[in-house]
């Protein structure tokens, strides 16, 4: 069952990312029907994960594609067309943000895991660093752990990201040097996010078998 918490903790829990986020803004954003919180009996809201998820997916429409919130009420109306063109994830959301640094303690509190689980993850290779970026990866973890799976598990996903990197440098060396570093961002970006979309298609195409 997903975690309800109150307007202040969504905003502190998505602070690392949207620092100017305030609790007007998430109002504004329910005015506007974009999200619709769960209210209690005496009125207070309440979110749940998929109102932060969608509160997420918003603020980075606003943020990355610079897009008005007619627009991306219409996004949110097709979840399956998630980008222009016909795959599923967003360059956008492969540029890599300024990581902030963080104590192990203060990653393991924000991604929602246990010190021990930190220590395991980062013992498969799958925590790397101390920063926001890890946040990230603890708390798809602790949502993964809901079904059983557990950080060993997954170690071959770190493989297939490393394979991932190296494809993508290989593939953009030719044109080191003959694009600025900005546009070599995005080249990256995008190459990433189409072999993630092959990667979303061929699991598509084998999902069939989980439904025989």
């Amino acid at each position: 069952m997903s975690a309800m918490r109150p307007i202040g903790a969504v905003v502190s829990e998505l602070a690392e990312e949207f620092p100017d986020l305030t609790a007007s803004k998430v109002r504004y954003l329910e005015a506007e029907g974009l999200i619709e919180p769960m209210r209690t009996a005496r009125g207070s809201r309440r979110y749940a994960d998929a109102d932060v998820d969608r509160l997420r997916r918003i603020l980075r429409l606003q943020r990355d594609e610079f897009l008005p919130l007619s627009v991306i009420a219409e996004r949110l109306a097709q979840p399956d067309a998630a980008s222009d063109g016909p795959g599923t994830v967003q360059a956008t959301r492969l540029r890599a943000p300024r990581p902030r640094r963080m104590s192990p303690a203060e990653v393991a509190q924000r991604g929602g895991v246990d010190a021990s689980t930190l220590k395991e993850l980062t013992a498969h290779g799958l925590v790397t660093e101390m920063d926001s970026s890890a946040v990230d990866v603890c708390r798809l973890v602790a949502r993964l752990h809901e079904y059983g799976i557990e950080p060993r598990h997954l170690r071959s996903f770190r493989v297939a990201a490393d394979r991932e990197i190296g494809l993508v440098q290989q593939a953009l060396a030719p044109r080191r040097g003959s694009a600025s570093s900005m546009e070599e961002r995005e080249l990256s970006a995008q190459l990433l996010a189409l072999l993630l979309d092959l990667h979303v298609a061929l699991v598509r195409q084998r999902s069939s078998t989980l439904e025989s």
